[in-house]
């Protein structure tokens, strides 16, 4: 009797305790119910039109939002929120002319065009950090991915038979490097006269665009001047893509009509092992002399030495097709997305643009120069032409100089000749970038 007393008594406690429980959860679930329809008013047809108008991109146009932050979470000014972001949409679309009616390198100039488009619509914050442009930066911009990747690529699609073949053509490639060092002296100097203000490590970030190497501009500038990446990156490709309007005029400038008409041929065949042996003993020597430069040469001779190995044909073309077109989308919109006007439309941003159209067109000059140089001794005529070529711009500055050429003699191909310091230019702006940064280890 006493145990079912107890029993009895525990059973009536756990009844009422699960009521005050339940009330208790009724009276939370009331007051949240009640905040809720205290928080929400209900708003007229018109009030509602209203509110949408304010959500617009025109409205956000025409009158900025005050508090609105930009994709690093620092406040804007009107100009870049409004009359900003529409000069930057008109530059995309003047890229998109240029990309689709005059052809120059869709592949990179319509991603980059699309990109910067995107990064300055409106209220969306596509650029900001965790918008879908902003993820694919911080992805593989901001970590050196993608520009090894590419380096990969470029590598797979690479022949370096025509460097070997004629290897006095490597000089052209160094002497085009000559606007990576000339235009970091001038950086450096004009910083001095307090026309620019940049530290060393940024001008040699800046200085690297004379290559027109895009994937090595970004990994310079992600080791020596992470804040100034994306406009040397923007700088970089979009001066790549330009090449067919920049270099033309500085090659005829400084050629004669007889240079421009000098016929090259084929020295030797390159045999299958010279092929082989080559990455392999370039690689060595970077690492023997120039640690720095690793990354970028090991991934372009790790590409090319698939490609000439001959037994891994499926690694080979995925290297040349699927992955550099994969990547390159997202390199583009990764880049694209530092068009904001926030981030472009700023006097850093434009002196940069400014010395870095110095450095690619000193670096067009001098392999122009090497050239003739080189042809004022004894051996076999070089045609001036394709010194231009020794930007790291591949394949577009052989396609320059191969047209320019024709241009004056049908009959004139200089695309393969043009090839070599094509390819030396690779690899002498790699080089260039690991004696910067081991400058500053």
């Amino acid at each position: 009797m006493k145990s079912f007393v107890i029993k009895l008594l525990t059973l009536l406690m756990l009844f009422s305790f699960s009521s005050v429980f339940a009330s208790t959860q009724g009276a939370s679930s009331a007051e949240n119910s009640m905040h809720k329809e205290e928080t929400y008013k209900s708003q007229s047809f018109t009030e509602m039109v209203g509110g949408f108008l304010e959500s617009t991109g025109i409205n956000a146009l025409i009158n900025p939002d005050p508090n609105e932050l930009n994709s690093h979470g620092d406040k804007m000014s009107d100009f870049h929120k409004s009359w900003g972001r529409v000069m930057m949409i008109l530059i995309t679309f003047g890229l998109f002319y240029l990309a689709i009616k005059k052809g120059f390198e869709p592949l990179l100039l319509l991603p980059i065009a699309f990109g910067g488009l995107l990064a300055n619509i409106p209220v969306a914050n596509i650029a900001g950090a965790h918008g879908f442009l902003g993820v694919i930066y911080n992805m593989g911009l901001a970590n050196e991915m993608f520009p090894i990747i590419i380096f990969m690529g470029v590598g797979a699609m690479t022949d370096f038979g025509p460097l070997l073949s004629n290897p006095k053509t490597a000089l052209l490639g160094g002497a085009a490097q000559f606007g990576i060092f000339g235009t970091l002296v001038g950086a450096v100097a004009l910083t001095q006269y307090g026309i620019v203000d940049f530290t060393l490590q940024q001008a040699s970030a800046i200085s690297i665009i004379g290559g027109a190497d895009g994937p090595t501009s970004i990994f310079i500038a992600s080791k020596l001047a992470p804040e100034l990446l994306g406009a040397i990156a923007v700088a970089s490709y979009s001066y790549m893509a330009m090449v067919p309007i920049i270099q033309p005029p500085i090659m005829r400038a400084l050629t004669t009509d007889a240079e421009r008409r000098i016929k090259m041929t084929t020295l030797r065949h390159v045999s299958r092992l010279e092929k082989l042996v080559f990455p392999i003993m370039v690689l060595v020597l970077a690492i023997l002399v120039l640690p720095a430069s690793t990354p970028l040469i090991g991934a372009f001779m790790f590409g090319n030495f698939l490609k000439e190995s001959g037994v891994v044909e499926r690694l080979n073309d995925t290297l040349q097709n699927s992955l550099i077109n994969t990547v390159t989308i997202f390199l583009g919109l990764g880049v694209g997305s530092k068009l904001a006007a926030d981030q472009f439309l700023v006097p850093d941003t434009l002196a940069i643009l400014a010395l870095g159209i110095v450095a690619f067109s000193v670096g067009t000059a001098a392999g122009v120069i090497m050239a003739k140089i080189m042809n004022k001794f004894p051996g076999n005529k070089i045609n001036p032409l394709i010194g231009s070529a020794g930007v790291s711009a591949v394949p577009m500055a052989a396609r320059v100089s191969n047209k320019v050429g024709m241009e004056y003699d049908r009959t004139n191909m200089l695309l393969m000749h043009a090839m070599g310091p094509n390819v030396a230019g690779v690899i002498g702006s790699a080089v260039a970038a690991g004696v910067l940064i081991s400058l500053f280890q």
